[in-house]
């Protein structure tokens, strides 16, 4: 719901600030006071495009905010969708500048005009003089008598969701068919590639970790190897008796310091060297490389350069070779298969495909019941709308299978006999098409999808008991809705659950709009106005006394 609207500088309001309250909240004022204004901005605040001509005469900047404590669900999915966070209501703001540019926020998040426009239209219509209605968009009409139809026939929720789980499991059968026809298509060259991919990685047999393995082996033997190497020198030097015992612990000590351990457990040991020969053959013993067969270290760099050079060429980590492997396997193996396969698929495509439309042409036939209720419905309520000539019927054609079914939606109206029928967007204006949409918005209230609703120009060209008649139905619409109604019609304010007046004052020069919340007498008196005009009558005031319903 509309909770309030706040507007600063757009043409002749320099600031005003609006409460509105449930249900018929009626908008009267005399020609020309501005209540095209509040619309305007209300849009503005909706997301519809930036004018620059909106800006107040001599101000730099023009400044909506809308807010609104409900959101219904499809506003809740698009908020979620922008990570905006709606548990404190929604309020959505809009800046327009002279240089052209605008800005929007939604709960003081930046956010793009698409954005602002995308929840505007979730959460308000606007029937009258825009062009940016939701029921006259030809792709909410679906939607809207599939509302219908779920709130009078218990059984269309269940058949709709069967529905779209059978048009899921086509879809999922008929694009593996497509991926399996695309394999096959190319299948001779892949088979070629694959071959040789298969059999030189079942001839590595690579193993996860192996790699690992390998390189530590790798390490240890050539470790080994320059060990004895180390150990070699040090029996050299002993056996050179030209040095001093002491000259041969310092050199001995010195290659021994080259042991390939960190850190090294003999450096305690070298410095207490009394018998240069025991400790050498003490630490050969330990680090002598007798349980490393270091005369594999060919093998061992082979097998793993050569791991490491398949996991090049395939675009992985050796551990991942494995499962490459795996992968290729069960292409080659869909290719060696691909005839029971694609049997397969086509047969489940064709099983799914039967599910999918068994249950489309429970849906349409649902679709066309509705649809004949809709119309027997709309059809009780034109002619005390003055609407009495026009019909209306939903054109449902076939459309490309989807997970709603097969139907396309149009809602159709004809205003005059002998006329073709043609699309809501086209069929009517002004005054004629609000009443028909005030008729269809009747029939499709629907509770549990709650919206602003805003009508203007219901009152063209009516009068009496036809202006009652639009108040009556307005009263009923409001009983789920809130709806803000712009009126000339005397009647139709009379139903208001809370009425405001539009004025337009001058001073000095400068011109200024103001909308004020009007109870007990000031309401009295405004309805006697539009009555008999300027000049309010004891006559025009009894009259409007007994029009006021609230």
């Amino acid at each position: 719901m509309l909770t309030g609207l706040y507007i600063s500088n757009i043409v002749l309001i320099e600031k005003l600030n609006l409460q509105f309250g449930d249900g018929l909240n009626i908008l009267t004022g005399e020609t020309g006071a501005g209540k095209s204004i509040l619309l305007d901005a209300l849009s503005l605040a909706l997301g519809a495009r930036g004018d620059i001509g909106l800006i107040r005469s001599g101000c730099d900047v023009a400044n909506v905010s809308a807010e609104f404590d409900y959101v219904n669900d499809n506003a809740k999915q698009i908020l979620n969708e922008n990570g905006i966070d709606y548990s404190d209501g929604l309020i959505l703001r809009r800046t327009l500048s002279t240089d052209g540019k605008s800005r929007a926020w939604i709960n003081d998040v930046p956010v793009s005009v698409r954005v602002l426009k995308q929840i505007g239209d979730e959460i308000v219509e606007i029937h009258g003089q825009f062009d940016t209605h939701s029921l006259l968009d030809v792709s909410t009409h679906l939607g809207a008598l599939d509302e219908y139809a779920r709130l009078n026939n218990p059984d269309f929720s269940e058949v709709l969701s069967k529905t779209k789980n059978a048009y899921t499991d086509l879809h999922n059968a008929q694009k593996r068919l497509q991926e399996l026809t695309q394999l096959l298509e190319k299948s001779e060259s892949e088979r070629e590639f694959l071959e040789h991919n298969v059999n030189e990685l079942r001839k590595l047999n690579p193993q996860i970790g192996e790699e690992e393995e390998l390189s530590n082996a790798r390490t240890m033997m050539m470790d080994a190897e320059k060990n004895t190497g180390i150990l070699n020198d040090a029996i050299d030097v002993l056996k050179n008796n030209g040095n001093s015992l002491d000259e041969q612990i310092c050199m001995v000590a010195h290659i021994l310091e080259r042991i390939k351990t960190d850190p090294n457990p003999y450096a305690e040991t070298i410095d207490k060297l009394y018998d240069v020969a025991s400790v050498v053959a003490e630490i050969s013993e330990h680090i002598k490389p007798d349980n490393i067969d270091i005369d594999n270290i060919d093998e061992i760099e082979e097998r793993l350069f050569a791991i490491r050079g398949a996991a090049r060429k395939h675009r992985c980590t050796a551990d991942e070779l494995p499962n490459k492997l795996r992968q290729m396997e069960s292409q080659l193996n869909a290719i060696d298969n691909s005839d029971a396969e694609l049997k397969r698929c086509k047969s489940d495509v064709i099983k799914f495909e039967k599910t999918f439309m068994e249950f489309a042409g429970v849906l349409t036939n649902m679709r066309k019941m509705a649809a004949d209720n809709l119309r027997k419905q709309i059809l009780i309520e034109l002619p005390d709308l003055k609407l009495g000539s026009a019909d209306f019927i939903v054109d449902i054609q076939e459309s490309t299978p989807a997970q709603n079914g097969v139907n396309s939606i149009v809602f159709m109206v004809k205003t005059n006999p002998g006329m073709p029928f043609a699309p809501l967007n086209k069929s009517a204006s002004g005054g004629e098409l609000s009443r028909f949409m005030l008729a269809l918005r009747v029939a499709l209230n629907n509770p549990n999808n709650r919206k602003t609703i805003v009508f203007d120009e219901l009152d063209t060209g009516i009068s009496g008991a036809t202006a009652s008649a639009v108040g009556e139905r307005l009263d009923k619409l409001a009983k789920n809705e809130q709806l803000l109604v712009i009126t000339h019609s005397a009647q139709v304010a009379g139903f208001a659950d809370k009425h405001y007046k539009i004025s337009k004052h001058t001073d000095n020069d400068t011109t200024i709009t103001t909308v004020d919340e009007i109870t007990g007498d000031e309401r009295i008196n405004e309805i006697a106005r539009i009555i008999s005009g300027a000049k309010i009558t004891p006559e025009s005031i009894a009259s409007a006394k007994m029009l006021i319903k609230k």
